[in-house]
């Protein structure tokens, strides 16, 4: 069996003995589950440890697989230069992932930093495993900005590449929320521990399906790093019956850490966690269908048909006259999983009327949303619309003026100009409203602004 296990492993570099050093005992339930993972992996003597971390080189829309033969590291960043590592790549497992990936068009691989120290996230699981083992190589990889069914992907992907000469684990390195206590490094939200019960509930069981169902506000707002990382072990461990065994969970600095392993049985095709999640969410996506409305309907119908015939849904018979006999601006925003996916609009009216409009902004949101890569028709039947048909702008002189519930939000500065729609998840406080519509125009938070408000007539479907 060349697949052997995956664990599940915080790094904060407290719990090293020479940096922590009585400190470091507040946190003995996390020690301890992390000598036995140690010592588990030294039984199974893996000749290459696969380790996902969050604290390499990171980008938005790539896979970074560290590159080079091997890599050096110490924690003099945290006062104990004398902790050293000196580690070899498996640079023939890193080749075949970056050939594979550039022949199926994957966006994983070498490409970008050349980066060779390692970071706090690989050399705190290889503190504990130096201790009992060293004869393995590994190869060191990074999240991304995609959403987690693509890392789980990634997972299933690097499987696949395993020799079945060849014994390996997974190291999935990564905290949980960062916001459990006030004296925290983030301080404290309710979200945090939340998270942490979203996340430690899904590790226990084993049904790592869950951990799709955890939303991006819920992530931002508890304060994680590590959820991704958990999900590309998961995925690597796809088509296996497993034994698990949850070790350890605890925050006694206010960062959440949970420690488990989970070692592979027996092949078994039916357990596909993403699987498992995608006919889930389709059978959701369906029941919603069924409750669109036709501003929501004419969104969906004009992407569907751009998307698969590469040209502009002609404007449907029989629309309600309010979409035909109303010219008003348009946003339309797509979700796929629960995560923003495109969003485009206008600020003022430019066609003939708000069906239009929707046709045109429906368009754009999927195909020409510059921080997106443009939707391809496997994704349709995953996608969520929210249509928002806006009232003139009004100009303000104050925030005193605004409500993030009632009011969109427009800044202008020159030629700059940003938009923000009202009652959006993660936004709670005009201040960020500003700060964030500023952000998207490319305005600094201390130059002063013009302010203009708006209402929306906003369609959606909303979960029962």
């Amino acid at each position: 069996m060349s697949i052997l296990a995956g664990y599940v492993v915080p790094h904060p570099p407290i719990i090293v003995d020479e940096v922590g050093q009585e400190k470091r005992l507040e946190a003995q339930q996390t020690i301890d589950a992390y000598h036995q993972v140690a010592q588990d992996i030294a039984k199974l003597k893996p000749d290459t440890i696969i380790i996902s971390t969050p604290h390499s080189t990171l980008y938005r829309d790539y896979f970074h697989v560290s590159p080079g033969l091997n890599a050096t590291g110490n924690l003099s960043q945290f006062g104990a230069g004398d902790v050293s590592f000196d580690v070899d790549y498996n640079s023939d497992l890193i080749k075949a992932i970056s050939d594979q990936a550039h022949h199926n068009n994957l966006e994983i691989g070498t490409l970008g930093s050349r980066q060779s120290q390692l970071d706090h996230g690989s050399m705190v699981p290889l503190y504990f495993i130096n201790q009992y083992y060293k004869d393995y190589n590994i190869v060191r990889i990074s999240p991304s900005g995609f959403d987690l069914l693509k890392h789980y992907e990634i997972g299933k992907f690097i499987q696949a590449l395993i020799p079945s000469s060849q014994n390996v684990v997974w190291v999935a390195s990564g905290d949980l929320s960062h916001k459990l206590k006030e004296t925290g490094p983030y301080g404290f939200a309710k979200e945090g521990p939340q998270l942490d019960q979203a996340i430690t509930k899904a590790l226990k069981s084993g049904q790592f399906e869950r951990l799709f169902d955890i939303s991006p506000t819920l992530r931002d707002k508890g304060g994680e790093c590590g959820l991704s990382s958990f999900v590309m072990m998961s995925g690597f461990l796809d088509g296996y019956q497993l034994k698990h065994d949850f070790l350890s969970y605890e925050g006694p600095f206010g960062v959440g850490y949970a420690v488990a392993m989970y070692h592979t049985k027996q092949k078994d095709s039916s357990i596909q966690y993403d699987e498992r999640y995608e006919k889930k969410n389709r059978s959701e996506m369906n029941t919603k269908k069924e409750t669109e409305d036709p501003y929501i309907n004419l969104a969906r119908q004009s992407l569907e048909y751009f998307t698969k015939h590469h040209k502009q849904l002609p404007r449907p018979d029989n629309l309600p006259k309010a979409m035909i006999n109303t010219k008003s601006s348009v946003f339309v925003t797509l979700f796929k999983h629960s995560q923003l996916r495109g969003c485009v609009g206008k600020t003022r009216p430019t066609l003939e009327c708000v069906a239009d409009e929707i046709i045109d902004s429906a368009i754009s949101a999927g195909h020409h949303d510059y921080r997106f890569p443009k939707i391809k028709e496997k994704e349709l039947p995953y996608l969520e619309y929210k249509v928002d048909v806006l009232y003139p702008p009004e100009p303000i002189t104050s925030i005193e003026d605004l409500d993030v519930e009632q009011y969109g939000l427009i800044v202008r500065q020159g030629h700059k100009s940003g938009l923000l729609l009202p009652n959006l998840e993660g936004i709670d406080t005009v201040e960020e409203q500003v700060r964030i519509a500023k952000q998207k125009a490319g305005i600094k938070d201390n130059q002063k602004v013009d302010l203009e408000r708006f209402k929306v007539i906003r369609h959606e479907v909303k979960d029962k």
